[in-house]
Order: C-alpha cells, then structure tokens, then sequence
C-alpha cells in the first residue's frame, strides 16, 4: 500500500496540473473555432468571398481540442460506459472488473502510441495549402519507447528555430493526437493505482479528484 500511494502521489499532483492547462487551452481553441466560424458564415454567404484558410483553421483548433479535452473527460468519467454488470456486482469484485477493464484499455493505448507516432511523423511530408507559421520550428527530445517527443526531425537531440513565413507541417496539427493519447496513458495508469489501492483497503486514503463543471456520463 504505501509503495501505490507513493507512485500515485505526485502522479496526480501532475495530472490535476497538466490536466488544468488543458483545459484552458481547450477551452481558448474553442473559443478561436467560433470567431473562426461565425466570421466565414457572413463571408460566404452574403459577400460570396469564404476564406480557404477558414475550414482548415477550425479543423486544426478541433483536433486540438479534442486531443486536450479526451484525458480531462476520461479522467472525470465523461466518457460514456455501459456500467450496468459493474453496479449489479459487490464491491470488491465490481473493482476487480473495473481494474480488468482498465488494464485493457492501457494495453490498447499502449498498442497505439507507434502509430501515433507514425502519423505524426507522415505529417512532416505534407504541408497545409492555406495555413502559414512566421517560423520554423525543428524538435527531437529522445524519451523512451514510444514517447520521444519528435516533430520532423531525426533522432537524437535537437532543437531549432527560424524566423520567416512558411507553411505549417501537417504534424502540428497531428500531435495533438498523440499528445492526448500519451495523456490518456499517464491517466489510465492513474485509474489503475487507484483501483489497486481501494483493492487494498486504502480507499479512505484516496484524495478525491479534482472536479470541474463539464458534464459526465450518467
């Protein structure tokens, strides 16, 4: 037991943290999407003039989104989940299911994260038609496994940055992706220490997540 609330400790005082900015940031990108949006209705549909960088703009603000907000829900219970068998069992056995089907999802998210990765990597080969960035930007922070943290670059370490208009790698937009799925891991391995503690008779001992004001699943 003491060993579970010593890794669960400051992975949560993390994730509460990181999870936060998230949604902030979420919360701004949405914003931006309906500027975005209500600025190119009257655009196309009065003056007859749409802005081509209009669509792809909201299409990268939603991705972004979604991969900032998808830890944050799953880590509040937002997603939806028929948990009927769960509620039907008794307790101890109800948090073996639950533990079970946890340790499944973080296999999948695990299985998955190469080929995040991957994507991300294939978005270095094309760039956006409309979109343009006032820099250019070489990243590659080697992390292990899967994680590196590697935006058209090579291996190895490397950082760059130069000023002048070009336009934006697809990658940039795909990241996010991979961002919230390497966030959706950190917090299924959260879920998982969780559930190994209330096993343990440690429940009493568990701070209660932080909660916002979102909607979750019922």
């Amino acid at each position: 037991m003491p060993v579970i609330l010593g890794l669960l400790a400051p992975l949560e005082w993390v994730l509460t943290r990181v999870l936060r900015l998230c949604r902030t940031l979420a919360l701004l990108a949405l914003g931006i999407m309906v500027c975005v949006v209500l600025y190119s209705i009257p655009m196309r549909y009065l003056l007859n003039d749409a802005p081509a960088w209009a669509n792809q703009l909201t299409l990268f603000f939603m991705i972004w989104m979604t991969g900032l907000m998808a830890p944050v829900a799953y880590r509040q219970g937002g997603f939806v989940a028929i948990d009927m068998l769960e509620r039907a069992l008794p307790g101890r056995l109800s948090t073996l299911l639950v533990l079970a089907l946890t340790l499944a999802s973080l296999v999948v998210l695990a299985a998955a994260l190469p080929h995040a990765t991957a994507h991300v990597q294939s978005g270095c080969l094309f760039r956006s038609a409309t979109l343009w960035l006032p820099f250019t930007l070489e990243l590659a922070i080697p992390l292990p496994g899967e994680a590196a943290l590697t935006l058209c670059s090579g291996d190895g370490w490397a950082f760059g940055f130069e000023a002048g208009w070009t336009k934006m790698p697809n990658a940039l937009t795909y990241i996010a992706l991979k961002i919230g799925l390497v966030l959706l891991i950190l917090v299924n391995v959260e879920m998982v220490l969780r559930h190994l503690a209330t096993l343990l008779g440690g429940a009493d001992r568990l701070a209660p997540l932080p909660v916002t004001d979102a909607p979750v699943a019922e």
